[in-house]
């Protein structure tokens, strides 16, 4: 049961940080003193509290501590990002990082969690399956979503001295497809086929025309694909593994090793 409680409430804050919640929001609740940034902040946490009500509902003293905890330490968590330093990229992966162990501690501590939510009461065989399908969608968005904001925290000293050109977004498009491509490559069992999309984006660069920023831009791609890549694979093994611990969906396609929850 500890994995079915992990996928359910890494679904939800996965969903919270980087699904429902907008830019602008964002922005608000990071930046100016406290006192101004406590409305987006509590709406914030009332997105998390609707997002666990819906994923996890256990009504009960381990479903309320778990309630709590969740939302305590995000807030608290959040109200404290804007005292880091450094650059963008670790800003962003300490705050994640003390999000991930707050959920890691309480799928530990209460193992049991999911078998104490009104899912499991309903006796229905979509208990038992949800949590497959809670962390299917939580590697999906980590791979594809989440990517895009490291990916890009990664680029930005180098944005700025990278030859301009291209379709508006262009880039972060590509990187999307790239990643939600290769999650679902891994997945299916044809792990081999990242290898034509690696051939497809070097005869792409290679037939790009040249100039005086060319090796500046082809080597800018090259940084950005490489860990585009590196971080759709590390999810999607990341994500098969926690699957490996959930019962099968029944779904041949997905090469998702058949073992006992």
């Amino acid at each position: 049961m500890i994995a079915a409680s992990l996928a359910a409430l890494l679904l939800a804050h996965l969903l919270g940080d980087f699904i429902f919640q907008s830019t602008k929001m964002a922005e608000k609740k990071a930046s100016g003193p406290l006192a101004r940034r406590l409305p987006a902040l509590a709406r914030h946490m009332g997105v998390h509290a609707l997002l666990l009500a819906l994923l996890l509902p256990a009504p009960d003293a381990q479903g309320a501590l778990a309630f709590v905890a969740i939302l305590a330490s995000h807030f608290l968590i959040d109200a404290l990002k804007p005292r880091l330093r450094g650059t963008a990229l670790r800003v962003f992966l300490a705050d994640q990082a003390a999000h991930w162990l707050v959920i890691c501690a309480l799928a530990l501590t209460l193992p049991d969690l999911w078998a104490h939510t009104l899912w499991m009461k309903t006796q229905s065989g979509l208990a038992t399956y949800l949590p497959t399908v809670f962390a299917l969608v939580a590697g999906a968005v980590l791979t594809v979503r989440v990517g895009g904001f490291v990916i890009g925290a990664l680029m930005q000293p180098l944005a700025e001295r990278a030859p301009q050109g291209g379709l508006p977004k262009g880039g972060q498009l590509i990187g999307l497809l790239e990643r939600a491509l290769i999650f679902v490559l891994i997945l299916t069992g044809q792990p081999q086929g990242i290898g034509f999309l690696i051939a497809a984006k070097s005869i792409l660069r290679f037939e790009a025309k040249g100039g005086p920023d060319h090796n500046a831009a082809n080597e800018y791609v090259i940084i950005g694909t490489l860990a585009s890549f590196g971080w759709a694979i590390a999810c999607a093994y990341l994500t098969l593994g926690l699957l490996a611990h959930l019962p099968p969906i029944g779904i041949p396609a997905l090469g998702i090793p058949q073992h006992s929850p």
